[in-house]
């Protein structure tokens, strides 16, 4: 197999205000590094764009350290081992990694997982059988632990982790609601079996979203915020448990909202209807679920009772403005750049 001699690579020239803008990217290429024992020099086939991000291009405190500035932006990648120093990979392997935003990377092979290409598409691993995916099982199965009979409501659902929510809340027993963002996604909700499907475009949102859950909600899965959340608030049931995932409509700001404190008002109603207010990244669930989410999510592909969908961008240079897109919700499916 004949070794690359350059890598293109896209890395964090300045930390965005706002917006990500393109000059807050760079496009370079460098040499390609040889690996060393126990290393694999890999081939980016498939990079996973999503919105955590935007919070890693960020110096502010999170859950996890941002990037540096002139470092390689961080995304989930299948990759095509070009050369192996470690004897359980060998050239053509196809592996699962975290190499970025780039065209090869070298990686220490404990940090790969072999996948198999005859299974499942590749790329499903970025998604639906994924950290997507599994984001949206851990979530809602751990903590918002939906119940026969229950209405459970999504946001961002035509997305790889809402829709997921959504389809398992199905098997589960429980009423499945959808938000989405224009009449093709709401139609998409409807034709893989969610129960309804709204519009938050809308302008009469709210009232929509009231009607389609008229015993309130017992669970909701947060990806948005926002309106959203502001039309959901009121809906929640006693009890109602609320696993937040993400928050993708302030991924932007620059400053507070405006408008009064709602603060008090809103810890008054957790008081009062016994609310579960969960934040949660999925990584403190792998070892515990990872193996069953596999298991399960592979059997209900097999079995035609979870859809998913993708939306794939050929070229690594155009990942910063696909990336913009899915932030202002214009991706449908699953957001991947194929690279090779």
């Amino acid at each position: 197999m004949t070794m690359p001699a350059e890598n293109t690579r896209i890395v964090l020239a300045s930390r965005p205000v706002g917006e990500p803008r393109p000059s807050d990217f760079r496009l370079e290429t460098v040499p390609v590094p040889a690996p060393g024992d126990g290393q694999l020099l890999l081939k980016t086939l498939y990079l996973s764009l999503d919105p955590y991000m935007r919070g890693r291009m960020s110096a502010a405190k999170s859950y996890a350290d941002p990037v540096e500035l002139g470092d390689v932006m961080v995304g989930g990648t299948v990759c095509e081992v070009i050369e192996s120093r470690d004897p359980a990979f060998h050239a053509g392997d196809v592996v699962l990694s975290f190499s970025g935003w780039q065209t090869h990377s070298v990686i220490d092979a404990h940090h790969v997982r072999k996948l198999d290409p005859h299974a499942a598409p590749v790329q499903s691993w970025l998604g639906v059988l994924g950290m997507p995916g599994f984001t949206g099982y851990a979530g809602l199965l751990r903590i918002g632990d939906p119940k026969p009979g229950e209405t459970v409501v999504v946001a961002a659902a035509t997305g790889p982790v809402g829709s997921a929510v959504g389809q398992i809340a199905k098997i589960k027993g429980a009423r499945a609601v959808g938000i989405g963002g224009g009449p093709e996604k709401v139609a998409y909700l409807r034709e893989i079996g969610f129960d309804a499907a709204i519009d938050h475009r809308a302008p009469d949102f709210a009232d929509q979203l009231a009607a389609a859950c008229p015993d309130g909600i017992d669970v909701y899965f947060e990806n948005v915020g926002g309106a959203v959340w502001a039309a959901v608030f009121p809906l929640l049931n006693d009890f109602a448990r609320v696993p937040v995932c993400g928050l993708v409509s302030h991924y932007n700001d620059t400053a507070a909202p405006a408008g009064p404190d709602r603060l008090p008002g809103f810890m008054s109603d957790v008081l009062k209807k016994s609310l579960t207010i969960r934040g949660f990244i999925q990584s403190e669930f792998v070892k515990s679920d990872f193996k069953h989410f596999v298991g399960d999510m592979s059997g209900w592909i097999h079995a035609g009772r979870i859809a998913h969908r993708e939306d794939i961008v050929e070229g690594l240079e155009n990942a910063p403005a696909a990336f913009n897109g899915m932030l202002a919700g214009r991706n449908f499916g699953k957001l991947i750049i194929k690279v090779a």
